[in-house]
């Protein structure tokens, strides 16, 4: 039976469309518009999902690429999944196997594992080996905001963080919660994908009293099936990502979609997504989203 007291997170609304090209002038924190306007502080946004292989971290890399490439603001991609899906699709390998793991646990200077990649205005933090025991060492030093007061420093020289996260529903995850803006939850069209939805939105409301807005979006979305045309028909408001295989060349050829083939649909979607985001943090209020 579920608890009526319990407020869950929103879920977000976001219009898609009006798409900016990556060549035109963006504005940074504390910098005005014509109108006066400010542009936002820095925001952390989790690419997440309890379910494996849904595609999290061709989310993560990709939208960080737009991040960087469409509004011009220095965006820092995070890799927390042990995998090191992220550190591989940007051609960088960690520097140790244990110094991730010091950035929680003993005050490393996470600037350090910051490596830059070939696109201005990208870095990544790779991840290493010792983010397979990171969730029990957090357990043991009860730092339970640790990550949330690391992306909160990061925000200050990165407007945008991007957290490339692993398949999990532990500390790490709860801390991820706390730490995030926004949480993206890639969807592929399937049952199994509906029950991860709700294991999410559930881990999410029992995080805290803080609940970060949930982005519900299908990923790998082929129309020409139809289970697919039945999600997609049930669930018009949320964003897509269609399946294609110029997505598996960008991790053959190791480059964000954007750049091997800017015309795509799975490039000009990526593209639509981060605008919509982009969007909802221009409007946002200080220390936050707005209401969506």
């Amino acid at each position: 039976m579920k608890d009526k007291n319990r407020k869950l997170p929103r879920i977000a609304g976001f219009a898609m469309g009006g798409v900016r090209k990556p060549d035109e002038a963006a504005r940074h924190p504390g910098e005005q518009d014509a109108d006066g306007a400010l542009a936002p502080a820095g925001a952390t946004i989790a690419v997440y999902s309890v379910k494996g292989g849904v595609g999290k971290t061709t989310f993560a890399a990709n939208l960080a690429w737009c991040s960087s490439a469409m509004t011009g603001h220095r965006t820092l991609l995070w890799d927390l999944d042990a995998a090191g899906g992220s550190g591989f699709l940007y051609d960088l390998q960690p520097q140790s196997t244990h110094l991730v793991e010091e950035v929680f646990t003993r005050g490393r200077a996470v600037a350090k594992l910051i490596q830059h990649t070939s696109y201005a205005g990208l870095d990544v933090l790779p991840a290493d080996d010792s983010i397979r025991a990171l969730d029990s060492r957090l357990l043991q030093i009860g730092k339970r905001k640790r990550l949330a007061r690391l992306t909160e420093e990061l925000t200050q020289h990165y407007p945008r963080v991007v957290l490339d996260c692993p398949p999990v529903m532990n500390e790490l995850s709860a801390q991820i919660i706390r730490a995030a803006d926004l949480v993206i939850v890639p969807l592929p069209p399937s049952p199994l994908s509906a029950r991860a939805l709700d294991l999410v939105v559930r881990e999410i409301a029992g995080a805290g009293k803080r609940h970060p807005p949930i982005l519900p979006v299908l990923s790998m979305l082929d129309l020409r099936r139809g289970l697919h045309r039945e999600v997609r028909a049930a669930q018009p408001e949320w964003p897509s990502v269609p399946y294609a295989s110029v997505v598996e060349q960008g991790a053959v050829q190791r480059q964000p979609v954007g750049v091997l083939s800017p015309k795509s649909a799975a490039a000009q979607a990526f593209a639509g997504l981060w605008s919509a985001i982009e969007r909802k943090l221009q409007g946002g209020r200080a220390g936050g989203f707005a209401e969506l």
